[in-house]
């Protein structure tokens, strides 16, 4: 007896029954010259029925990571360096070959490693030699080579099976591309299998036929009588539906939210401070020398207009002078030097959001009271896959008579939990600002590694007695950079900022 279907499940019961063998839900509805969501409502239709079978087989889609144009213009830069070693007789100085092959510093010591980690060179200190198997690699490619031309000359996202039929080895070239950040996009992917079963092959050989479905009715189907010769599509409300890519905000925006709510939630209010900041708040209120390092021009932008900015009151600036020259009535020392006001003038961008909450404890010095501060901060940092020169930092402070350092390290370790993370680890620091000082790390899964996510202490009473404070302040600047590379799975710190769209449409709403 002929099995009665409808005309897609007939089509592709036929379809299944001519290729004798399983066919990919996407290949079956470009066969039939169809949607491919009828053809897998139909697929499931007849999986119900026991007529077909499905089955999801995994594999992994690999494509160009947004670093890799470089490697596609010039190959990878262990290539070139190769190149120049063997030109110079075997061996050279790392900072002569990095001049002449055009790498920075951070883009050698980079090439290096992966130099020795293919055996194509050692390092014996600055001194850079040949191997044999480096000879032989010149004017060859090697695994990860092959893999990123492959992927460039397809000029698609290609599958594990279409790459392994090209004979690379894959497994070699992804561990060498893996550690690249921002080399080579891997994708885990599934695809789902459509075979006939033995109800399936029976029901093929005694015949099936279709009766036509409709969505709905019509006023000439009505009018003609034609409805009671048809068959009215049931409507399914599991199947897939259409993919909607709706308008969301960025994964890094969502994430200063979160923390400015894991913080309101904690009973603290929000200050904030001008992104322009005087030397004098930025450094000399946090007592930080007038000769320290990271007031030279290469690790601070300083700002030519306006040059200087206006300080505040005559009493509390005498006051940070006389700390900074003998410790004022702090009973410290001080820096015992020449304190210079036209320094402390200088304009900068903020090099922190301490400043902030600085600021916010010169204008209430009085306990108790829980503050913080969220924004960009700007320093001349050496770009890298965790350094940005602008990044965003969470500061707070909690003026308290009854608190101490055990007090700092709870309240650090609940915002970290409320943020998803389970495993934190304190270290003693040294901050010129704060004393005892340490340095708050989470545990990075991907890279097995800790990562340092700022720093925190006690400030000093040569910070909080010129401001008029006499209570005990608890203070921390985080960055939310890295924090936010651990929750999104970012191996890299700019693939925050990139235009990625395929990134930014599937990172969920919740994270």
């Amino acid at each position: 007896m002929s099995k009665i279907l409808s005309q897609v499940q007939c089509q592709l019961m036929e379809l299944l029954g001519d290729s004798g063998q399983a066919v990919e839900v996407r290949a079956a509805a470009q066969r039939l010259s169809l949607n491919q969501s009828p053809v897998a409502a139909a697929a499931a239709e007849l999986a119900e029925q026991g007529l077909i079978e499905i089955k999801q087989e995994p594999y992994e889609e690999y494509s160009l990571g947004r670093k890799a144009q470089w490697g596609r213009e010039k190959g990878l830069p262990e290539g070139e360096l190769i190149k120049a070693l063997a030109k110079a007789g075997g061996e050279g100085q790392i900072k002569e070959l990095s001049e002449h092959c055009g790498l920075s510093g951070q883009e050698m010591g980079s090439s290096v490693r992966f130099l020795e980690l293919k055996g194509w060179a050692k390092r014996t200190g600055a001194l850079l030699k040949l191997t044999q198997a480096g000879r032989k690699a010149i004017g060859s490619k090697s695994a990860d080579e092959q893999l990123l031309a492959a992927l460039s000359e397809a000029g698609r996202a290609m599958t594990d099976e279409e790459l392994k039929a090209k004979r690379l080895d894959l497994a070699q070239a992804v561990r060498l591309l893996k550690p690249r950040g921002g080399w080579l996009s891997i994708k885990q992917r599934s695809r789902r299998m459509l075979s006939l079963s033995k109800a399936g092959t029976k029901a093929l050989a005694e015949g099936v036929s279709y009766q036509e479905e409709i969505n709905q009715l019509t006023p000439e189907l009505l009018a003609e009588g034609k409805w009671r010769e048809v068959k009215i599509r049931p409507y399914d409300v599991s199947l897939p539906a259409a993919r909607i890519q709706p308008g969301k905000g960025h994964p890094f925006a969502r994430m200063l939210k979160r923390v400015r709510r894991v913080f309101l939630e904690m009973g603290f209010t929000q200050i904030s401070s001008p992104l322009v900041e005087s030397s004098f708040w930025d450094f000399d209120a946090l007592f930080q020398p007038q000769d320290h390092p990271a007031r030279d021009m290469q690790d601070t932008f300083y700002v030519a207009r306006p040059s200087q900015t206006k300080l505040p009151g005559k009493q509390l600036v005498e006051r940070v002078k006389q700390t900074h020259e003998n410790g004022g009535q702090t009973g410290s020392l001080g820096w015992q030097y020449k304190w210079d006001i036209e320094l402390a003038k200088k304009a900068v961008l903020r090099t922190h959001t301490t400043a902030t909450t600085i600021r916010a404890l010169a204008q209430n010095p009085k306990g108790p009271q829980k503050v913080f501060g969220i924004g960009p901060a700007f320093r001349r940092e050496t770009v890298d896959y965790k350094h940005l020169p602008v990044f965003h930092q969470v500061d707070g402070i909690i003026v308290d008579g009854s608190a101490s350092l055990a007090s700092l390290l709870g309240t650090l370790d609940v915002f970290y939990r409320k943020m998803g993370f389970e495993k934190l680890q304190f270290r003693p620091d040294f901050f010129p600002y704060t004393e005892p000082s340490l340095e708050v790390s989470v545990w990075n899964e991907e890279r097995q590694d800790w990562m340092e996510m700022g720093g925190a202490g006690i400030f000093r009473a040569e910070v909080t007695q010129p401001l008029g404070c006499t209570e005990p302040v608890l203070a921390w600047g985080l960055g939310l950079e890295r924090l936010a590379m651990l929750q999104l799975g970012l191996n890299d710190i700019r693939e925050l900022f990139y235009a990625h769209l395929d990134w930014l449409e599937e990172t969920p709403l919740c994270l």
